[in-house]
C-alpha cells in the first residue's frame, strides 16, 4: 500500500470509504434486517424510555427561559468576566483602587 499522508480536518479519504461502507451496509441483507428492526424495543426498554422522556420535559422546565437569552450579562457575569463593572472604571483613571 503506498504512503499514507495526513489529510487533516475534513479528510476527504476517510469521508468517501466511510460513505461507501455506510451504503453497502445499507443496501446488505443484514442493513435491511437492521433497519427493518430499528425501533422494536421491549416493554422494559419502552418504561425506560418514557421515564427518561418525562425526567428530561421536568428538567426543561424547570429551566429559566431568561437564561438562554441573557448570555453572560445574568447574574455574577461581571464578577468573572475581565474589563467589567468597577474594575474598567478604575482602570480608566490609570490605576486600580482598592475597594
Amino acid at each position: 500500500m503506498g504512503t499514507s499522508r495526513n489529510e487533516g480536518e475534513g479528510n476527504k479519504t476517510a469521508d468517501r470509504n466511510y460513505r461507501k461502507a455506510t451504503q453497502e451496509f445499507v443496501e446488505s441483507e443484514r442493513g435491511q434486517r437492521e433497519i427493518e428492526n430499528a425501533g422494536n424495543v421491549s416493554p422494559g426498554e419502552e418504561k425506560d424510555i418514557r421515564r427518561a422522556e418525562e425526567q428530561a420535559k421536568q428538567r426543561a422546565k424547570d429551566h429559566d427561559p431568561a437564561e438562554m437569552t441573557r448570555g453572560d450579562s445574568g447574574p455574577g457575569a461581571s464578577e468573572s468576566r475581565p474589563g467589567s463593572g468597577s474594575e474598567q472604571q478604575d482602570s480608566s483613571r490609570g490605576s486600580r483602587s482598592a475597594h
